[in-house]
């Protein structure tokens, strides 16, 4: 039995939040843990990773760290 192995899809700063909930939906739980709960904001089509870590007063660097973990 071939074990199935993921493609594993790197997130950057400039990648739009929209986008990046569309290929890690466990993400919601990442930025909501860091207080984002606008994410059914329409905003959040249009922000990218590190804009919204700086509107929020979060290291844009260590918020990617996190959600590339998943």
């Amino acid at each position: 039995m071939k074990k199935k192995i993921e493609n594993k899809k790197i997130i950057t700063k400039d990648m739009k939040l929209d986008d990046v909930l569309k290929i890690k939906e466990s993400a919601r739980y990442i930025l909501m843990g860091f207080g984002m709960h606008c994410l059914g904001c329409p905003i959040h089509e249009f922000e990218t990773i590190e804009e919204a870590a700086n509107v929020h007063g979060i290291d844009p660097d260590y918020l990617l760290e996190k959600l590339n973990e998943l």
